[in-house]
């Protein structure tokens, strides 16, 4: 049975994609989840027109991913914090810190897509931003005594 797949689906296929299965699975698994549609010649136009706007989609996301990672290369940011005499911080900067650190400078990303490593003390720190599969950027954190 050819179908035509709504949505990705694990080691079958991705969204648009016209593929083969067993009846059953794309008649009693696929179809009625709405997984999948009958590969008949409407389906398959869609399939076809939403596949070009996919793909034109993705190149307009990936410039802005691109712009936005070189702003946050070039951007370095402050966080001011408590520390003892000896230089270190009491509790630890977080990816929340970094990401309103952030958007204090104007530049908003979600801060599950910020690692930055278990910072304990004063000094110059870098926290990694995924933007995309494909584009990543770093930004150098500087963390103060406040």
């Amino acid at each position: 049975m050819k179908i035509v797949l709504t949505q990705a689906v694990e080691k079958l296929g991705d969204a648009g994609d016209i593929v083969t299965v067993k009846d059953g699975y794309g008649r009693n698994f696929l179809i009625p989840k709405g997984m999948a549609l009958v590969a008949n010649a409407g389906n398959v136009k869609r399939a076809e027109e939403r596949r070009k706007h996919s793909t034109v989609r993705l190149a307009e996301n990936l410039k802005n991913a691109k712009e936005i990672a070189e702003k946050l290369t070039n951007t370095s940011i402050t966080i001011s914090v408590n520390a003892n005499e000896d230089g270190k911080i009491f509790g630890t900067v977080t990816n929340a810190n970094v990401a309103d650190a952030l958007m204090e400078k104007g530049i908003e990303v979600d801060r599950r897509k910020i690692s930055i490593d278990g910072v304990k003390t004063l000094g110059e720190h870098t926290a990694n931003v995924s933007i995309m599969a494909d584009v990543k950027a770093t930004v150098k954190v500087w963390v103060v005594k406040a």
